[in-house]
Order: structure tokens, then sequence, then C-alpha cells
């Protein structure tokens, strides 16, 4: 049995950030499925893993790893012997940086909300959610005019970090016809050697 263990739920993009970079560094991992539905993240055992009770949440041996960007950050640190997740370069590791950020602030405020509010029924603000979603998108598709990917000439965590929510933006209520560069962008990251895609109605 894997030394590695990620607890998950299948339609969580944050878990399958972290899933994604697992597959793709070639390691031996197990799932585990958080029941969210009936409160499992918010009871004791599981806020040992992780005190905000969210998924995912690495295990590796003894240590643990909460929040899917410490993941990503975690697993191009300790198993990418090439370095070129997670470059030492300080300008590249400044933009890989900030990319995480943009995934966890404004991601967040717009398509990730705007997913829950369509999938999952969540009583939050719509207009607002979109809003800040085609605003981001606007802005990424202008940025990823001439380049292959986020930061530099190669891939990095910041590719994995932006690409699960951005994919899944249709089930946002968004349409992604008019961002080509996004949807080159988005089939670079699926050409990935690992790459394995997300079952989001499982």
């Amino acid at each position: 049995m894997s030394n590695l263990k990620l607890y998950r739920h299948p339609i969580s993009g944050h878990s399958h950030r972290a899933e994604l970079m697992l597959s793709i560094l070639g390691l031996d991992y197990e799932l585990i499925n958080v029941d969210l539905k009936n409160g499992e993240h918010k009871k004791p055992q599981f806020r040992k893993l992780n005190m905000l009770g969210q998924v995912p949440v690495l295990v590796d041996g003894e240590k643990v790893i909460a929040d899917s960007s410490a993941i990503l950050v975690y697993l191009a640190k300790t198993y990418d012997k090439t370095g070129v997740w997670l470059p030492d370069a300080a300008v590249e590791l400044a933009e890989i940086q900030r990319f995480l950020s943009i995934a966890s602030h404004q991601m967040v405020k717009g398509l990730v909300t705007a997913r829950a509010i369509k999938l999952l029924g969540k009583d939050l603000d719509y207009t607002a959610a979109i809003n800040e979603s085609i605003s981001l998108l606007n802005l990424l598709d202008e940025y990823l005019s001439g380049r292959e990917w986020m930061v530099g000439e190669q891939h990095t965590i910041a590719d994995i970090a932006l690409y699960t929510y951005t994919k899944l933006a249709p089930e946002a209520g968004v349409k992604m016809d008019i961002y080509s560069n996004i949807r080159h962008w988005l089939g670079n990251v699926e050409s990935i050697n690992g790459f394995i895609s997300m079952n989001a109605k499982k």
C-alpha cells in the first residue's frame, strides 16, 4: 500500500489539482473520499488532518499537507527531481507564487463560487461571481497571447493550480468559445504525460 494518501472529494476542483500533480509525477497514491455531504470533513478526526475542515489533504507517511496549493509545492519539491515544476530562480518562483495567489483568491471569488452555486445550489451572489470569473478569464486570455505556459518556457505548478476550475468554467455557466488562448493552454496541460481528467459528476 502506498505511503501517499489523498483525502478528497470527486467533484472538488481543489482535490483534482492535487490528484493531477500526483499522476503527472507518476506517483503511487491512494484516494480516500471524504463524505462532505454528511459533514465528515467537519468532524474531529478529519480536523486533526486539516484544522479548517477542507479537502484536499495529502498524507505522506508521517507528513500531513493541507491545501491544494501547499500540496502542489510539497509534491514538486519532494518528488520532482528535475526542478521543472517549481524552479529555484527567484523571478520564476515569484511568478509562480503570483499565480498560486490568483488561484486562491480571484479564481475562488469567481469560477469556484459560480460553479458551487450552479452545481451545489450554494446561496451566494451569482452575478458577482460571474463578473469576477469573466474579468479573470479576460485577463488570462490576454496574458496567454503568444505564451504556451503561465510561467516561463515550461510547465510549472502554476499551470496545475489554474487548470481545473478554468476547464470546469462551463459548469459555472461561462462559455469558453471566445477564449482561444486559454483553450490552447488547456490543451497544452492536457498533453502532459500523466494527465488525468476530472470526473466532475461522480
